[in-house]
């Protein structure tokens, strides 16, 4: 729309900061019938296809399946090592705690195992290992 040089914008009656200019308003009268039209044309489509809602969930899916084998699956992995770990500790091996100590075992229970350290000796968790040692590490 072109606007001439003698046209002004006029107020609109209840809003005193909006300005419309004249011819502008009339497009914008319609537009609810055309967003009518709109839901009414897309309805018969939507309640036919039963294909396009398993296409819309196949990029749901596939993220899962993705997400499974990046993250979960590796982190099952690492669990299941570890487990296997903790439980072939025996006596006399040395290891490092996540806490970062080395030391080596004197003695075990079934959740607490007691370390040589340099200082004497403590006692910690069996999951509080983070790594055995080769024999002869710790001096």
């Amino acid at each position: 729309l072109s606007l001439t040089s003698g046209s002004r914008p006029a107020r609109m009656a209840g809003c005193p900061k909006l300005l419309i200019w004249p011819g502008l308003i009339y497009p914008f009268r319609s537009l609810p019938v055309l967003i009518s039209s709109a839901f009414a044309q897309t309805a018969p489509a939507a309640a036919g296809g039963g294909d396009s809602a398993l296409l819309s969930m196949l990029p749901l899916v596939l993220m899962f399946v993705v997400l499974y084998f990046l993250m979960i699956r590796p982190q099952m992995k690492r669990q299941k090592e570890q487990r296997a770990m903790i439980d072939a500790i025996q006596k006399g091996d040395e290891v490092v705690t996540i806490g970062g100590v080395l030391g080596k075992i004197s003695s075990m229970g079934d959740t607490y195992m007691t370390l040589d350290v340099a200082q004497g000796q403590m006692q910690i968790e069996r999951a509080a290992v983070a790594r055995v040692l080769p024999k002869g590490t710790i001096k």
